[in-house]
């Protein structure tokens, strides 16, 4: 087996992993993730019991149980970039010995659902409903740093993306990867399906204008517009085509679930974001313990 050199694969002074500051046992093979550090306590104070919590940084864990269930809530904080550290460092501590530096034989497969919140881009969805990523579509370049390769529909779908969304080489050269199917089928009653378009910002990647002009201003109409066979744009946010991309290339299963918070056609915002959120959590939580 490969060493994996300190400079690689970093470890602090208790041999947990640099970021996260998780060891092995302190993590649940469920893991919820969440932008925000303050809403890990709203997923946790739903456990039955909390084993281990700690925070490093934006990248707070509570790991426990409902019922036989054994879970970890981790932040990750806002943007695709945090997304590339959460990801990869979940990983190493299920599938990297790391004391020996060396990948383990045979591979461990998580289950990682992020419970975020987005921006509708449909009409027919309003503010306080929930969308289940069925793909996300990156418009960063995380990916782009990976070795990767799409099946037929997604390699149609990412090149129709392109043409009807006229986006520019110099603004980004888009991704796409898949939800997992197995956890996706669990999310469908109350749930809005559709892919979910990942941005590398919250104002003008997002097509906000503030004291700012836009080099692609009829981005979101195109957006709301784009169809491909049965495939329409449901909303966009700030991490799910990371999650998607590096947990497909990591063996992982993902998948994205969103509050909506904002409808960006209707100009609408929730009355109270909070409840919407929590009530999205209680929701997944159920299912979860169902599963």
């Amino acid at each position: 087996m490969q060493y994996i050199a300190e400079s690689e694969l970093i470890l602090n002074k208790r041999g947990a992993v640099y970021h996260l500051d998780l060891l092995p046992e302190e993590l649940a093979g469920i893991i919820i993730t969440v932008g925000d550090p303050g809403r890990v306590k709203e997923v946790s104070k739903h456990f039955d019991e909390i084993e281990y919590t700690c925070q490093h940084r934006e990248f707070v864990t509570h790991t426990g149980r409902i019922g036989n269930k054994r879970l970890s809530v981790v932040s990750t904080g806002i943007g695709t970039d945090n997304i590339d550290i959460v990801m990869n460092e979940l990983d190493a501590l299920v599938n990297i010995d790391l004391a020996a530096r060396t990948v383990k034989s045979p591979l461990t497969t998580l289950q990682v659902i992020r419970i975020g919140t987005a921006g509708s881009l449909q009409e027919d969805i309003p503010v306080d409903h929930y969308v289940a990523s069925t793909h996300g579509i990156g418009t960063d370049n995380l990916l782009h740093f990976y070795r990767n390769e799409n099946n037929d529909e997604e390699n149609q779908l990412i090149q129709s993306f392109i043409t009807q969304i006229q986006l520019h080489n110099h603004t980004a050269s888009p991704y796409i990867s898949s939800a997992s199917v197995g956890l996706l089928k669990h999310f469908v009653e109350g749930f809005h399906q559709g892919i979910t378009v990942t941005c590398p910002g919250f104002y003008g990647p997002q097509g906000r204008i503030l004291r700012l002009g836009l080099s692609n201003p009829a981005f979101i109409d195109r957006l709301s517009a784009f169809s491909f066979g049965t495939h329409r744009i449901c909303n966009f946010e700030m991490e799910t085509a990371g999650i998607y991309g590096m947990g497909k290339l990591l063996g992982h299963h993902c998948l994205s679930l969103s509050a909506i918070i904002a409808n960006r056609i209707s100009k609408q915002f929730s009355k109270d974001a909070n409840a919407a959120i929590d009530r999205l959590i209680q929701k997944t939580l159920d299912i979860i313990s169902g599963i």
